[in-house]
């Protein structure tokens, strides 16, 4: 199942202001670089996003402790950023768990230490069912 057509509209727009923030420093900087640089350009195109949005993490309804989400878009998009020299399957594991538990259905996982940053675009969408039977789509 995809996601509606206003998420992907937001996706986009993360993904051009992306873009943007790329083109002008390029990669090699720290992610802290690249977050800061990304909320400043998402706030200039009037995109509304939470930065380091706080979630519990809950164990047989016991919280276990917390995550921070990099960027929660519109409510309904989670944005990961990494500054690594390759993605692993760690850190789309790690989208996957923020969209379960934010209930989000799209995630976008962005290396911003790429030379094209359209190679460290990772779209990822997520279903519960798709999650208890291990089959995720990722783009």
């Amino acid at each position: 199942m995809e996601p509606s057509r206003e998420v992907d509209e937001l996706a986009r727009a993360v993904i051009g202001a992306a873009l943007e923030v790329h083109r002008a420093p390029g990669p090699g900087y720290q992610e802290a670089i690249y977050e800061e640089a990304l909320a400043f350009e998402l706030a200039q195109i009037g995109v509304e996003f939470e930065r380091e949005r706080v979630f519990r993490v809950n164990y047989k309804e016991h919280v276990v402790g917390e995550g921070r989400i990099d960027f929660l878009v519109g409510g309904k998009l989670v944005v990961e950023l990494k500054a690594i020299e390759k993605l692993q399957p760690v850190h789309k594991a790690q989208v996957i768990s923020y969209l379960k538990a934010t209930s989000c259905q799209l995630g976008l996982l962005i290396d911003f230490n790429e030379s094209l940053l359209r190679s460290g675009v990772q779209r990822i969408v997520y279903t519960d069912d798709a999650w208890r039977h291990g089959a995720l789509a990722a783009n």
